[in-house]
């Protein structure tokens, strides 16, 4: 097991998505600075119950990601902006309080290839849909380029998808904690349908029923 730092947010953070955050508190400058001086990445856990800041540290959910600092900004009066990418996902086993800042013992929580054909079936299924719903959100006129370099790995994918959907943080954290590839590729193909439903209908400026059932494909 390890220790690291953790941040409560109200974001969800996966595997390779890139995280901005102003830093402003003293207790998570002095985090920051820790994790600078060690090279360790920190924890971001969505917000089980409390409030980001100015306030007592919040409770987190048990599932998150790791974070690896990149970049900081230096700003006026210590403050400065943070930009980091989401590494691994990990399991809080126990929360200390030895810091001003949460302190997690942590295990890592990675995605679960047990089901090699049902993988690359639900990937091949899910992929036309988060080809299709970024195709209607971007308006680039690059963005064939784009979907077509969209990461070949089923877990790299997923993680992806999981990033780029319009949903709340409880559902996203639904699918952060979610173990096998296979159950997180399918428990978004549905999602993907409704979203890309929805936005064609604002496209089209035209209702859409909901209430009917999703086909298999």
């Amino acid at each position: 097991m390890l220790e690291i730092p953790l941040f409560p947010l109200h974001t969800v953070l996966f595997p390779g998505m890139p995280l901005q955050l102003h830093i402003f508190e003293e207790r998570y400058k002095k985090m920051v600075a820790y994790c600078q001086r060690t090279e360790t990445p920190f924890g971001v856990v969505l917000i089980r119950q409390g409030v980001e800041a100015l306030g007592p540290l919040a409770t987190p959910f048990n599932i998150g990601c790791t974070a690896q600092i990149v970049k900081l900004q230096p700003l006026e009066q210590g403050r400065f902006d943070l930009s980091a990418i989401g590494l691994e996902r990990f399991r809080i086993q126990a929360l200390k309080k030895d810091q001003p800042y949460w302190v997690g013992v942590i295990d890592e929580f990675p995605l679960r290839m047990d089901d090699i054909v049902g993988v690359i079936r639900a990937e091949s299924r899910l992929r036309p849909w988060l080809e299709r719903y970024v195709r209607n959100l971007t308006l680039d006129e690059n963005i064939e380029s784009a979907i077509t370099n969209f990461p070949e790995d089923p877990i790299s994918l997923a993680y992806l998808a999981a990033m780029v959907v319009q949903i709340p943080p409880m559902q996203k954290q639904t699918l952060l904690e979610m173990e096998r590839c296979v159950d997180l590729l399918e428990r978004m193909r549905p999602l993907y349908r409704r979203e890309v439903a929805l936005v064609e209908s604002i496209i089209r400026s035209q209702p859409v029923d909901l209430t009917q059932p999703f086909s298999k494909n």
